[in-house]
């Protein structure tokens, strides 16, 4: 993470004092100094918060002059990359507390300029917590606009579970807020746009499975080039949760399958290490059967509980009574993301939802 964390560094700080600096307001930036004395230790996000409050105090300006100062910087090609985060968050604070329409939309007008240089999705955060109809009423003129960041950014803005970002509650408790959006991207000329939409489309089918796949079948009615692996990528989620309507929409209907107890190839792994596995998978049925074929690791918790996580493991397409093997060898190391507990854990295969009994392996740290 430390390499993650110096995109907001020294060399960051320097390039806000020139950019900034050329605009018609003149500042000592003091705060700004103090501010990359405290960087080092910080995370990304904090050194972000860090130096958009040095920037209110610098500044120490209205909504108008301080966006002036901005659009001023933007006329300097260096004034680019993670630099433009803190700016961004800097500007959304002081057109809040304006407290007019006119500062409102002339924030989501400066967001719409910057996010060429960096995307505005975790400052148009608090835009939409304000006021979310105004904001996605011009995030939807942004569909059409010729820059695919600009784009991006009217899907990527207003998901419901955008990482780093603050939650918009809002955007959850009304899914069909954002669908126009939706709609008019999942189409678009860039994989960039389109890999956008997916993921919005994902996010919302944590908390609405069913408008998702409604929406998923109105795409295929009538795909684009692009339009299966949107709906792909969107219901990924929902398929690795067996959802019936998903499963179908992707032509993984209802079959009749046996699927073996996974083989294990050890009892127990020495952390770090990794269990490998195959299973066994029939078509029973007397037609051929596209399938899904997923396992599951059901993890040791802090609590001595189980907490089940699916990982994908093949498509396949099988004939009518054909037996075919799959296997895969699963990694257990340590990660940011998850912390390795001892003890017994478990690990199944699911077919189009259908799961096989469990096989138990012993974890050891």
């Amino acid at each position: 993470m430390g390499a993650m964390n110096d995109l907001l560094g020294p060399e960051a700080v320097e390039g806000l004092r020139v950019a900034l600096g050329q605009g018609s307001l003149r500042s000592g930036w003091s705060a700004l100094g103090a501010a990359e004395a405290k960087l080092e230790p910080l995370s990304l996000r904090a050194r972000c918060d860090l130096l958009a409050a040095a920037l209110l105090s610098d500044l120490d300006v209205g909504y108008g002059q301080a966006a002036d100062v901005i659009r001023t910087a933007l006329n300097d090609e260096s004034f680019t990359g993670w630099m433009i985060w803190p700016v961004s968050e800097a500007a959304v604070t002081l057109a809040l507390q304006d407290g007019t329409t006119r500062a409102f939309d002339d924030a989501l007008t400066l967001l719409f300029e910057l996010t060429p240089r960096l995307t505005g999705e975790f400052a148009i955060r608090r835009l939409l917590l304000q006021d979310l109809d105004r904001a996605l009423a011009q995030m939807q003129d942004w569909t059409r606009h010729p820059d695919e960041q600009v784009r991006r950014l009217a899907s990527e803005g207003p998901r419901p579970y955008l990482p780093w970002a603050v939650r918009v509650p809002d955007i959850i408790a009304r899914p069909e807020a954002t669908l126009p959006l939706l709609d008019a991207l999942h189409t678009d000329s860039s994989q960039l746009v389109r890999r956008s939409v997916a993921n919005h489309l994902n996010d919302i089918a944590r908390h609405d499975p069913e408008t998702v796949v409604a929406l998923a079948g109105k795409w295929l009615g009538e795909p684009g080039d692009g339009t299966p692996w949107v709906v792909r990528h969107g219901l990924r989620t929902l398929v690795k949760k067996a959802h019936p309507g998903a499963l179908a929409l992707l032509g993984f209907t209802p079959n009749a399958v046996s699927v073996s107890v996974p083989e294990l190839d050890q009892a127990q792994v020495q952390l770090p290490g990794e269990i490998a596995f195959t299973v066994a998978v029939r078509n029973d049925s007397l037609h051929p059967a596209r399938l899904a074929v997923d396992y599951m690791v059901h993890y040791v918790k802090a609590n001595g509980t189980l907490a089940p996580k699916v990982f994908k493991l093949a498509v396949a397409e099988l004939e009518p009574g054909e037996t075919r093997r799959f296997g895969k060898a699963h990694a257990l190391r340590p990660m940011t993301t998850r912390v390795h507990y001892a003890g017994r854990h478990l690990l199944q295969v699911q077919v189009n939802g259908q799961l096989s009994a469990a096989a138990e392996f012993d974890v050891v740290i």
